[in-house]
């Protein structure tokens, strides 16, 4: 792995995100500097990727099994914001206009990686379906102690943060493809012959209006449908964020597999043709996705 090349995940599980990257003024004072600061030195993308999974695998083999980061080298991903598109009744020409559009592209949005919070969510997560000498042996609880130390320690520098990123391993929620259609920036990053990952931006205002209208559909057409639970989840957590935001979908390297991907289109397909009562079609678009994700979900328990 180099600083300019992201070789990606290559004999790890499949890891997807789903981020949030907001403006500057969303963020607490006290963080602001921090932020600006990453924005300031503009690492590369591939940089920043290669600095988060050499870090994990660190922690994997650390001699005192800690499994949990620190916090003291927390990775911030920064991108630039969307153009805004001028509201009708507040238009501006001439050079009022360009230099406010040029302000606007180089306005910057800022996605922290909070792992200390999102660790002692995973392990949290864990624990629930984990008890006695198993859990004690996968994360000792004397660790976890030592985690919830930091974990106060960041929400007392911090405050209460929003988590900006969901992840997901061997495959991407259908949820997720909701927020995303195929008209919205893509980059494809490829190394070596192979797509080391896709990433899919849209704003957080875009989002929020596709995921309402699979959210409306869904519940007249298939209100038992798991599927509905997950969107209104999605639903909260978009709300949560400044509406200057905007919203990533990161494919990680289960991208070589699937890519190009149509996914996005068919969950809006089938959304669709629930809501207008043909089974068949959305029976159609339903078996186009389960003939993509279902065997890369299958590989999560291959041996």
């Amino acid at each position: 792995m180099t600083g300019s090349i992201y070789h990606g995940q290559a004999g790890l599980p499949f890891s997807s995100a789903l981020r949030i990257y907001e403006p500057l003024e969303a963020f607490p004072e006290q963080q602001q500097e921090t932020l600006r600061a990453a924005g300031a030195g503009q690492a590369s993308r591939a940089a920043v990727e290669n600095a988060e999974l050499l870090a994990s695998l660190g922690r994997i083999t650390r001699p005192d099994g800690d499994p949990f980061p620190t916090g003291r080298t927390d990775l911030v991903r920064v991108v630039p914001a969307p153009a805004r598109r001028a509201s009708s009744g507040a238009a501006h020409e001439g050079a009022e206009s360009g230099t406010a559009a040029a302000a606007q592209a180089d306005r910057l949005l800022y996605c922290p990686s909070q792992l200390v919070l999102r660790a002692g969510l995973a392990a949290n997560a864990l624990m629930e379906g984990i008890h006695g000498p198993l859990a004690q042996l996968l994360i000792p609880e004397e660790q976890r102690d030592k985690h919830q130390e930091r974990i106060d320690e960041v929400r007392a520098h911090d405050g209460l943060s929003r988590v900006h990123t969901r992840a997901s391993t061997w495959g991407i929620p259908f949820s997720w493809f909701c927020l995303f259609q195929e008209s919205d920036p893509t980059d494809v990053v490829e190394a070596e012959g192979h797509i080391v990952t896709v990433r899919i931006r849209a704003g957080i205002g875009k989002a929020l209006e596709r995921v309402s209208y699979a959210v409306a559909h869904l519940a007249l057409a298939a209100p038992d449908l798991d599927m509905l639970e997950d969107l209104t989840q999605l639903t909260e957590w978009l709300e949560l964020f400044h509406p200057d935001s905007a919203v990533e979908l990161d494919y990680g390297g289960v991208a070589d597999k699937v890519y190009p991907d149509d996914s996005p289109l068919d969950v809006r397909l089938g959304i669709e043709c629930l809501a207008e009562g043909d089974m068949t079609g959305a029976a159609a678009a339903y078996r186009r996705l389960a003939s993509r994700w279902v065997p890369i979900r299958q590989l999560a328990r291959a041996s």
